[in-house]
């Protein structure tokens, strides 16, 4: 891969780069060479093992032209599998979750699989010349657990993902100090007319906090932006800010509430994971950026809490904050960019980037946008073990 005149982009160093051409956010034929070079060739979350906890237990991941289904099996083993029988191609399964009673049966001819992909059942294949049920399994996916969840790669060589995102554990669990213990609460869908690096932009600067909606300054007002920190590290990165004291969070007091942390937290998992907990609330929630299109993406944003106390009302009073106030405020100015990006009168803007990589500066765009570019076309500039900027 090289960097044609369509995907050309100079990068020198953030402080004086322009940002991405418009057209990396709605052109089609880019859109299709980041399917291939960074969408399947990618780890992505599917769900936490919580939501799998019996044999025959499934959830059905989507990607574009792809479906993968994760199902326990009978050995307690989770496994992936490219959710296609393999008699005439046709899907297994359409809901986003569930559970097989006894194994995984074709709607359509029957054919039937063990949870560990083996075809058991073939209908009327006995005597069908040269047939060996042995070749007909059902076609593993790469799936990994990491830090409780289960993620897939299409690549059967891709990095292991704890080698891929080497220390991002260990730097996430002083603000999920029940990771361990968490368990699977509710999944909200939204489904926006925004390309999915415009979400992700959004999702990765501080800058428009104070700046922007008045939800965004509800969450900037528990957030002391003196000790906001943004950090870079290869294929991960994480930004956190310290607590203001306060009184109540999303609308309820805090006082005697079990929280996870006090802390605003979030970590990003190339190209489009994230992890967090909001300050107070005792929730780790999921944000995946899904692509459907050059200006279509699914937002999934999972929630969990931990197994072993019950579900608090600041903790409720958190989740229904963010899938009523702050995820539809985001989408807004997601649709405000998507909108922008096609203007005759815009192509590239400046980031604002702080000498001191400060709370206001707009370095992780920077650095994601590299990555972008250099998986469009080949680069090297961030090695898979190295960190960046």
């Amino acid at each position: 891969m090289f960097a044609d005149k369509k995907t050309l982009w100079e990068t020198n160093r953030p402080e004086t780069d322009l940002t991405l051409p418009a057209r990396y956010y709605y052109d089609a034929d880019i859109f299709q060479r980041e399917a291939e070079t960074i969408f399947y060739p990618s780890w992505h979350c599917v769900c936490h093992d919580t939501e799998v906890p019996e044999p025959g237990d499934y959830v059905k991941f989507d990607l574009l032209t792809q479906s993968v289904i994760v199902v326990r099996g009978d050995d307690g083993q989770v496994r992936a599998f490219h959710n296609v029988c393999q008699h005439r191609g046709t899907q297994l399964v359409e809901d986003r979750r569930g559970r097989f009673k006894q194994a995984i049966t074709c709607p359509y001819h029957a054919w039937t699989y063990a949870f560990d992909g083996d075809l058991k059942i073939a209908p009327r294949t006995n005597a069908l010349e040269g047939f060996n049920a042995a070749d007909y399994g059902l076609k593993e996916v790469r799936a990994e657990n990491y830090g409780g969840f289960w993620y897939i790669n299409m690549d059967r060589n891709a990095t292991p993902i704890a080698e891929e995102m080497k220390g991002a554990l260990d730097a996430m669990r002083p603000y999920f100090p029940d990771l361990d213990d968490i368990t699977f609460v509710e999944e909200v869908d939204y489904v926006v007319d925004a390309n999915w690096k415009i979400i992700t932009d959004n999702a990765i600067e501080g800058y428009h906090f104070k700046l922007s909606g008045p939800v965004h300054k509800e969450l900037a007002a528990l957030i002391d932006f003196k000790g906001y920190d943004l950090q870079a590290h290869g294929h991960w990165w994480d930004f956190k800010g310290p607590p203001k004291k306060v009184k109540t969070a999303f609308g309820h007091p805090i006082t005697g509430e079990k929280y996870q942390t006090d802390w605003f937290y979030n970590i990003q998992l190339w190209p489009m994971t994230t992890l967090y907990a909001f300050p107070y609330a005792d929730v780790i929630g999921t944000f995946n950026s899904i692509p459907l299109g050059p200006e279509k993406t699914l937002l999934r944003f999972g929630h969990y809490c931990p197994k072993s106390r019950p579900q608090s009302a600041l903790s409720r009073a958190a989740m229904d904050w963010f899938n009523t106030q702050l995820g539809p405020e985001d989408i807004w100015l997601n649709l405000l960019v998507q909108r922008g990006v096609h203007s005759f009168g815009f192509d590239q803007g400046r980031y604002l980037i702080d000498p001191e990589r400060g709370p206001n500066s707009e370095h992780l765009v920077h650095h994601f946008h590299k990555l972008v570019y250099d998986a469009l076309t080949g680069g090297q500039s961030f090695p898979r073990k190295a960190a960046a900027e």
